[in-house]
Formats: C-alpha cells, sequence, structure tokens
C-alpha cells in the first residue's frame, strides 16, 4: 500500500444503486492505493444543497468528486475553473479539488460515452449516420459533442423542454456546421429515418419508470444506446432488442468515464479490462442483493 490517499465522491440524486464505488475500490486496490469513494444522494441528505456539499468536500480534503443527475450544468458556476473540452459540452461530470482548495470541472462523460460506442457498435456505425438524440440535459450535452466527435452525419435532437433542446442545438453549432444538427417536431418519424437512437433522459433509471422512445419507430436495421446502467437493461433497451435493434446499455460509459477520472485523480493508468470485470461482477451483486429485497 502507497502513502497516496485519495477520497473521492459522487454527488447526485437517487445514486445509492451506483457502481462507481466498487469500480473505484477496485482500481484503488490494484494501484495500492488508500482511497475511499463516497455517495452524496441528496434524496436522503435533503437538508444539503449543491452549494453546500461542494463547501463540505472541499474543506474536508477531497481530492475531487463525480457529478450526475441533476447537477451536471448546475455546479459549473460553482467552480474556479472550466475544462475547455467540459465548457464546450456545457456541461460537467467530474471535479478536481486542488490541495488550495481550487476547484476545476471536466466532463469525462463524452469521453466515456465515445470509447463505449468505439468498442460497442465501432466508430464507422457513427461516421455520417442520422441520430436521434431523446434528452438534451447534461448527458445529453456530453452524448451529442461525443456523437460529433463520432462524426455522424446528422444529429436530430429531442427533449420534452424544447428550449432546452434548442439551446443544446445552438450550443452544438457554434463548434460544428449548423445543418449536422437539428431540434425534432415529429420524434416516431425522424427515429422510424435514423440510424441510431439514444436515450439520454434518466426516464428508464430506477426510480422513473418508463420509456421516453416510441416502440413502434424501432426497427431491426438501428442501433440503440441508454446511457443508463440501473437497470442494465431499461426499457426502451428491451424494447430496440426485441425489434432485432443492436444495443449498448449505460455500463460501458460508466466504466470508461470512471478509467478517466481515476487517471485524474490518482495519476495512474487504470487496467479497463480489469475495470470492466470489476463492473461485471459489481452487477450481479447488486442485481441478485436487488432480487432478494423483492
Amino acid at each position: 500500500m502507497s502513502d497516496k490517499r485519495v477520497l473521492i465522491g459522487l454527488i447526485g440524486a437517487n445514486i445509492m444503486g451506483s457502481l462507481s464505488p466498487a469500480l473505484f475500490a477496485d482500481a484503488f486496490a490494484a494501484a495500492g492505493i488508500d482511497g475511499f469513494y463516497h455517495l452524496m444522494d441528496v434524496d436522503r441528505l435533503r437538508e444539503r444543497r449543491l452549494p453546500r456539499l461542494l463547501e463540505a468536500i472541499v474543506a474536508g480534503g477531497f481530492t475531487g468528486t463525480n457529478v450526475t443527475f441533476p447537477f451536471k450544468q448546475e455546479i459549473i458556476p460553482l467552480l474556479d475553473a472550466v475544462d475547455p473540452e467540459a465548457a464546450q459540452t456545457g456541461a460537467v461530470n467530474t471535479v478536481a479539488i486542488a490541495p488550495d482548495g481550487r476547484t476545476t470541472g471536466y466532463n469525462f462523460d463524452r469521453r466515456g460515452w465515445r470509447h463505449s460506442f468505439e468498442e460497442t457498435f465501432g466508430r464507422d456505425a457513427a461516421h455520417g449516420a442520422t441520430v436521434v438524440l431523446v434528452g438534451a440535459g447534461g448527458a445529453g450535452h456530453a452524448v451529442a459533442f461525443a456523437l460529433m466527435d463520432l462524426k455522424v452525419g446528422l444529429l436530430v435532437i429531442h427533449d420534452r423542454d424544447v428550449p432546452r433542446a434548442e439551446a443544446l442545438a445552438a450550443d452544438l453549432a457554434k463548434s460544428y456546421d449548423a445543418s449536422r444538427c437539428r431540434v425534432t417536431a415529429a420524434l416516431e418519424d425522424d427515429i422510424a429515418a435514423a440510424d441510431g437512437v439514444i436515450n439520454a433522459t434518466q426516464v428508464g433509471m430506477r426510480g422513473f419508470p418508463g420509456n421516453p422512445v416510441p416502440v413502434p419507430a424501432l426497427r431491426a436495421g438501428h442501433w440503440a444506446a441508454d446511457v443508463i446502467y440501473t437497470p442494465i437493461e431499461t426499457d426502451f433497451i428491451k424494447a430496440a432488442a426485441a425489434k432485432g435493434a443492436r444495443v449498448m446499455n449505460g455500463g460501458g460509459m460508466c466504466v470508461h468515464q470512471a478509467a478517466e477520472a481515476f487517471r485524474l485523480f490518482a495519476g495512474i493508468e487504470p487496467d479497463i479490462a480489469r475495470l470492466h470485470r470489476a463492473f461485471a461482477a459489481a452487477l450481479a451483486k447488486r442485481d441478485a442483493r436487488m432480487a432478494e429485497m423483492r
């Protein structure tokens, strides 16, 4: 065991089923680091708001924290600095805390989702493709910019909050050809005509039941991806697979963004294959525990 001690965490809502603690525990063990990953669920810490939580972990000597729904955009004005990639993306999922308390925001969801996509479908599945993105919040921003990194031909954006979808399209147009993205007024028709469809909303997550993607529009020729891994198979992923579509759950994104965060916090390159195995083991353990509770 090294003398290096790393205390990090996760701030978000409905996060007690997160597998990040298991991933980081395994990565810490592999690196010989004395580390701990602490969950800060605002559904349980109802008196704690985001500014207070950030102040508390800075004062507590944390090396940093991950950030998830619903705080990926709300946290930005609270930070001392934002990495250029995160600033372009318009969302932060990782905050590094310097010894002097200075905070810097990063977005590793973007890289994490992109790497997972490349592992699952191959980069060519996105190149020149027409893709429908459902959800324009923090996760949606990360996925949208990851798709631009993968050189999609056309990104069609949907959100129940139309101004939020329009804002994402406008953000993309600042860095890319505006003709490569638009907001949809006919979701089902656009999905039927697309090559791929992604759920980047919280709908389908445990505690947020449902499927925001119209099932009749799904077909065998699609690839379908979700950012959710709690549960690992959402109703959307089940419906797409039943139609014969190739599917990708949110597990790979979780693994790859954790790898990026671990590299930042610990200064060590993690073993991706080992992280995948740790994720699978933690998922099986979590699902078995959930089955016993039913």
